[in-house]
């Protein structure tokens, strides 16, 4: 038996028992995996940062919010990349991103059952 013809008995010998045939079957649990990680991780994730944007769109004078640092306040102005609040005697301006929440309307009717 020569040297070189060993690579070419590799290539016709039979796959180990257990092996699955099909290479799509391989790959199967792997992309099961992709599809679980996506509904229950990037998803919710998605979702929540859609809502977040139209949150900070949708800010105007006189809301009442939260900001990613627990700060409430009122917003006075509203800027391009900016926000003036009002909390307590102190007005600052800080970014649209940091709102977390609006708290509260004042121009929302509340209706009580």
């Amino acid at each position: 038996m020569q040297i070189n013809s060993f690579p070419s008995l590799l290539a016709q010998a039979a796959p180990p028992a257990g092996q699955p045939q099909n290479p799509v079957m391989a790959f199967l649990p792997m992309i099961l995996l992709v599809v679980v990680f996506y509904f229950i991780l990037i998803r919710p994730q998605q979702k929540r940062a859609k809502e977040l944007r139209k949150l900070i769109e949708s800010l105007k004078s006189g809301d009442e919010v939260v900001t990613s640092a627990g700060i409430v306040g009122t917003v006075v102005t509203v800027k391009d990349k900016t926000v003036t609040l009002r909390s307590g005697d102190a007005k600052f301006e800080i970014t649209k991103a940091s709102v977390a929440e609006i708290v509260a309307d004042p121009n929302a009717t509340v209706v009580k059952a």
